[in-house]
């Protein structure tokens, strides 16, 4: 998979610009606030439709404008595909060749990426959300069974919070049990598929981090929580968990038991990495977790996805640098960095200098 031209209008800082990328590495250079990650972040959009540096799609509209407009031509082993995107205050179009796409879950997906910057450290570092959000974007671009049983079970989960929230005991408790059984039947469902996916991330992650690290450390990745084989018999214990919970739900106000509360054990030699890993550790763990997402993306697809790499090399040392470019052999790679000299080392590639929202000719 490869993107061939980007254009953006009234993106970020950019009036109107347009990128011709090549099937290598591709470097956008240039000082800092520039506008080099706001090029990487419309590429990643365009490849999943959300953003993963803001919550709201109107603060990518550039200042003063009332619309922001994407579109990519893209290449993959199935031929030519363009994607579009139009971003309002309030609303957005999303394109698949030239048709508008009703369905955000039917844009997902058809061009993959992986994206990494020094804030995807989170995904060691911080909380089950950020784990939970890494699988979810990740599962979704392979698959859209996975992304429709997301978006309903979140839906769902909204509802029944909403119902929690009521002071009418009776109401709630004739209720609940509807939603309970609709909610456990996506929940086994999320969990069957996320469980499948950890058992093909692991093996390429610890393969990652050996290779970083020149085999001085051990990644493991492991569920958290131990649910059955079966999906229905996962459903029929989520279904009990939360009869159960009942009583505790109603005080709290929302749901304690589900997918939504789930967690990856993130290990370094057996220790677990949110209280044991250094920052040069953590950084480690998440790139080989990505690195593994690029491999797995590769085995489903046929082909490798587009490699986003943010500001990426400045925080690595020489050889993990020089690891991480052998790395990127046979994927189209778009990197972000201040000095392309410091961290190619006379690498063939692709380089569009940025300034001030603007390509350098």
């Amino acid at each position: 998979m490869t993107i061939k031209k980007l254009k953006l209008h009234n993106f970020r800082n950019y009036e109107d610009e347009t990128f011709e990328f090549g099937d290598g590495v591709n470097v956008l250079v240039g000082r800092n606030a520039q506008g080099k990650t706001n090029c990487a972040e419309a590429v990643f959009y365009l490849c999943t439709g959300a953003s993963l540096r803001i919550r709201h799609d109107r603060q990518l509209i550039r200042k003063g404008t009332e619309c922001a407009s994407l579109f990519a031509e893209t290449e993959c082993r199935f031929g030519r595909l363009t994607l579009g995107a139009d971003i309002y205050e309030n609303r957005r179009e999303l394109r698949l060749n030239g048709a508008k796409v009703a369905r955000a879950v039917d844009f997902l997906g058809n061009m993959k990426s992986v994206f990494f910057s020094p804030g995807e450290l989170r995904i060691v570092q911080d909380g089950p959300d950020e784990r939970r959000r890494f699988l979810n974007l990740s599962i979704s671009q392979t698959s859209k069974t996975y992304a429709s049983a997301l978006l309903r079970y979140n839906r769902i989960l909204d509802q029944r919070n909403n119902l929690l929230k009521e002071r009418d005991v009776q109401l709630v408790s004739e209720t609940l049990p509807v939603w309970d059984e609709q909610l456990s039947v996506y929940a086994a469902a999320l969990i069957r598929r996320r469980r499948e996916y950890l058992c093909m991330l692991s093996p390429f992650a610890a393969d990652a981090h050996a290779f970083l690290t020149d085999g001085g450390e051990k990644l493991e990745l492991g569920f958290d929580e131990n649910y059955p084989a079966d999906e229905g018999e996962i459903a029929r214990k989520l279904l009990a968990q939360l009869s159960s919970a009942y009583e505790r739900d109603m005080r709290l106000g929302y749901t304690t038991v589900g997918p939504h509360r789930d967690d990856i054990r993130i290990l370094i030699d057996g220790s677990d990495a949110r209280g044991f890993a250094s920052q040069g550790q953590t950084r480690t763990a998440a790139l080989s977790m990505k690195l593994a997402e690029l491999e797995i993306f590769k085995q489903i697809s046929g082909e490798p996805p587009v490699l986003i790499l943010d500001d990426v090399m400045s925080e690595l040392d020489l050889p993990r640098r020089k690891k991480l470019l052998a790395r990127c052999e046979g994927v189209q790679c778009i990197l972000t960095c201040t000095h392309a000299e410091r961290v190619l080392y006379g690498k063939t590639c692709n380089k569009i200098r940025i300034c001030e929202g603007k390509i350098l000719r």
